[in-house]
């Protein structure tokens, strides 16, 4: 996930939740990792599941007004 200036810190860690499915301290943790760093791994999955939890944040945080990017890349 990415960080930007817009989206509310709460948001984001409601969808790590629930997208991602850790609890509040472990999210919360992703969360101000992203905020800091600009950027923050959610999880490691599959490259259809990684897909369709892009899609799935995408489309939370568009129903929801924010800018929030999500994006999936290849471990190394």
């Amino acid at each position: 996930m990415l960080n930007d200036d817009y989206t509310p810190m709460e948001f984001v860690v409601v969808v790590i939740q629930e997208y991602f499915n850790k609890d509040l301290e472990t999210a919360t943790q992703i969360m101000l990792k992203i905020h800091l760093d600009g950027k923050g791994v959610c999880g490691i999955y599959t490259k259809d599941v990684a897909a369709t939890k892009v899609d799935q944040v995408l489309e939370a945080a568009l129903k929801a007004g924010h800018p929030l990017k999500c994006i999936s890349e290849p471990v190394e």
